[in-house]
């Protein structure tokens, strides 16, 4: 692999849904053990600000939420249910709590098989078990090119092809969970990664 081309923190300084749309399509880079993987992605949630009942943040500012409050363009990575890790990438200013969850990747295959053919992985349990993300990248500065960042690979998303549809699994957010804030590259005929009992 040649020289990394993270985004540069101002890509992850705009206004949160913006980044959100911005990341579809765009390349998630993980560095680990001598191996370096990556893929699309195509599934994104935005958590935006003090009053989105949906974000972490909205109960203040914590030991555990304290990254959603720094710089943007870090990993803000938590554990749901006790044993699947989540993905997030901070936004917008210091001090104004934003992030993007990263939900879904699409993947290409290397086996002689089926080499090239993508394979979408949904949920962002499963994503994140695919590139090997856990707790210890809580805080990781995604803008410096190491473990884990993201590069602009040229693929454009044509705005058709994004569908904006109300977040998952936060009911209890009552009208801030109807708000459409996932943002997702409408899906082409492609093999789909087996599901496995891990969260969506």
């Amino acid at each position: 692999m040649g020289v990394p081309k993270p985004l540069p923190r101002s890509f992850f300084e705009q206004q949160t849904l913006q980044v959100a749309k911005d990341l579809l399509g765009k390349y998630i880079i993980r560095e680990t053990d001598g191996e370096t993987v990556s893929a699309c992605i195509v599934d994104v949630e935005a958590y935006v600000g003090f009053d989105d009942r949906a974000s972490h943040a909205s109960r203040g500012r914590t030991k555990r939420t304290d990254i959603m409050f720094g710089l943007s363009g870090r990993a803000y990575v938590y554990l749901i249910y006790g044993m699947y890790h989540c993905l997030n990438l901070v936004t917008e200013a210091i001090d104004y709590p934003a992030a993007v969850l990263i939900r879904g990747i699409e993947v290409c295959q290397k086996d002689s098989a089926h080499a090239g053919a993508p394979v979408r992985i949904d949920g962002p349990g499963r994503t994140c078990r695919f590139l090997r993300v856990d707790r210890t990248l809580n805080g990781l500065d995604t803008t410096l090119g190491q473990g884990l960042w993201i590069e602009d690979r040229g693929e454009k998303i044509a705005p058709l092809r994004i569908q904006a549809l109300p977040r998952v699994g936060v009911d209890y957010a009552e009208a801030w969970a109807k708000k459409p804030w996932r943002f997702c590259i409408e899906q082409h005929p492609v093999k789909r990664a087996r599901r496995r009992n891990v969260s969506s």
